[in-house]
């Protein structure tokens, strides 16, 4: 069973990721636990990076980010994390960040949380090879 046979209503989208898996059920539930696992990493090195006021690093994890949930289809959030990226590389309105780091833990933390309801559908589908 490919995902594209299961309507799911989601903030994400998993277009790309189902194209370059080939809707491989298995390959697409190894991605988003990667993808969750990442994240919740990424918020808490974000907040330790604007603790310490390391622009430089922050820049470079929020580019990191960017890739990972570019390509669980988060275009807002991507664009989010661009300008985190270049407001931290060129150290400059630093009173922001800490609205973009808290809009990156809300977003990714609501991500995390449908995509996990998503793996429960799938997995069901799986084990009973019903069409959703």
């Amino acid at each position: 069973m490919h995902i594209n046979d299961c309507q799911f209503i989601m903030n994400t989208d998993l277009s790309y990721l189902q194209s370059v898996s080939d809707g491989d059920p298995q390959l697409i539930t190894e991605m988003i636990e990667i993808f969750s696992t990442q994240v919740r990493e990424f918020s808490r090195l974000m907040y330790d990076y604007l603790e310490q006021e390391d622009w430089q690093e922050l820049s470079k994890l929020a580019h990191k980010a960017k890739s990972s949930v570019a390509i669980m289809g988060m275009k807002g959030l991507t664009e989010e994390l661009r300008k985190l990226e270049k407001l931290a590389q060129e150290e400059r309105e630093v009173q922001k960040i800490p609205g973009f780091i808290d809009y990156f833990t809300v977003a990714s933390g609501e991500a995390v949380a449908e995509l996990t309801e998503y793996l429960s559908t799938i997995q069901i589908d799986n084990k009973h090879t019903n069409k959703c």
